[in-house]
């Protein structure tokens, strides 16, 4: 066993252990934008670490693994600021648990909204 193969063993372990992470908090987080966190967080880190260690274990691969790394870097935060900004534009607000909910939505002036769409939803 070399050392590319037991770097690419230990890329693996992380990798998957951020994706189950990353699982695990979309199904527990409270609305859309925590879950889209967690989940382009985790899957962004976890994604690139398992291409990574398929790269350490393929050494023929290891070109292919940083361009699709490099892929992965730009296009999670780019699709899910999109969505992050889609859904708020469609009337998804953040869970806020204070009742001061006028004053804790920072983009309130970009999409303006009143409490009784919230109350709604």
């Amino acid at each position: 066993m070399s050392i590319m193969d037991i770097i690419g063993g230990i890329l693996l372990i992380i990798g998957s252990t951020f994706l189950f992470l990353g699982g695990l908090g979309i199904f527990r987080m409270p609305d859309v934008f925590n879950r889209l966190q967690a989940g382009t967080k985790a899957t962004t880190l976890g994604g690139m670490s398992l291409v990574l260690g398929v790269g350490f274990l393929q050494p023929d691969w290891i070109w292919k693994s940083l361009i699709i790394i490099i892929f992965i870097a730009y296009s999670n935060p780019i699709s899910s600021h999109a969505l992050a900004r889609a859904t708020y534009r469609r009337g998804h607000y953040p869970y806020i648990k204070s009742e001061d909910k006028e004053n804790m939505d920072a983009y309130q002036e970009v999409v303006p909204h009143t409490k009784e769409k919230e109350d709604k939803a």
